[in-house]
């Protein structure tokens, strides 16, 4: 049985369209299948082991990750105002 991989901004996608409060975009997390993926990769590009596919991949999911930081950063701040 073939796994389907959701695109990490895809999985973010999803997310933000359901209209999550600030609170929810602060608790988010990736899905386990997503970050399950991420701990290959990660330790493919340990073992010297990483494919051009599998860096790009790495890298799509570094850029995702940064902007859902910034959003969570956005979102305490928004939290924090009076």
């Amino acid at each position: 049985m073939a796994v389907t991989r959701v695109s990490p901004h895809e999985e973010v996608f999803e997310f933000l369209v359901s209209a999550p409060s600030l609170e929810a975009i602060i608790a988010f997390r990736p899905s386990e299948q997503t970050q399950q993926r991420i701990r290959d990769l990660l330790a493919a590009n340990d073992e010297g082991q990483l494919s051009a596919e599998g860096k790009v991949e790495l890298d799509e999911f570094a850029s995702v990750e940064h902007f859902v930081r910034m959003l969570k950063a956005h979102a305490r701040l928004k939290l924090s105002e009076p």
